[in-house]
C-alpha cells in the first residue's frame, strides 16, 4: 500500500484518494492526484477595509451605515454578518443579514471580526 501525500493546505497526514483526487479529512481540502502543477484554489483575493484577507465562512462587522437599495431599511454600523461567501464582481461578499435577508456587500465597508 502506498503512502498518502501530506495535505498541501494543512500538512495533515490522513489524506485519502477519491477517484482521481486526494481529500484531506482534517481541513476538507481537495487536490488532483496527477502530481502536476495545480491551479491555486485561492485565486479570488478579497480584502476588508483594513487590508485583511477574507475567506468563505468568515464573520465580518459593518463599518458604515449602509442603505438597502429599494427599501427604507438601513444596515447599521457594528452589525455582525456571519458566514460570508466570496463572489466575483463589484459587490464581492454574499451574505444573509438578520432582519433584512440575503444581500451582497462590498468588502470595503466591512472589517474582519
Amino acid at each position: 500500500m502506498s503512502e498518502s501525500p501530506p495535505c498541501p493546505a494543512c500538512q495533515g497526514t490522513y489524506a485519502y484518494q477519491d477517484r482521481d483526487h486526494w481529500v484531506c479529512p482534517e481541513c476538507g481540502h481537495e487536490w488532483s492526484g496527477d502530481g502536476g502543477a495545480e491551479a491555486a484554489d485561492d485565486g479570488l483575493v478579497v480584502l476588508d477595509a483594513n487590508g485583511n484577507p477574507l475567506a468563505d465562512g468568515d464573520t465580518v462587522t459593518v463599518i458604515k451605515d449602509l442603505k438597502v437599495k429599494g427599501s427604507s431599511a438601513v444596515v447599521k454600523v457594528g452589525t455582525k454578518v456571519k458566514n460570508v461567501r466570496l463572489v466575483e464582481g463589484d459587490h464581492n461578499l454574499d451574505c444573509k443579514i438578520d432582519g433584512i435577508g440575503a444581500m451582497k456587500l462590498k468588502s470595503e465597508f466591512v472589517k474582519k471580526a
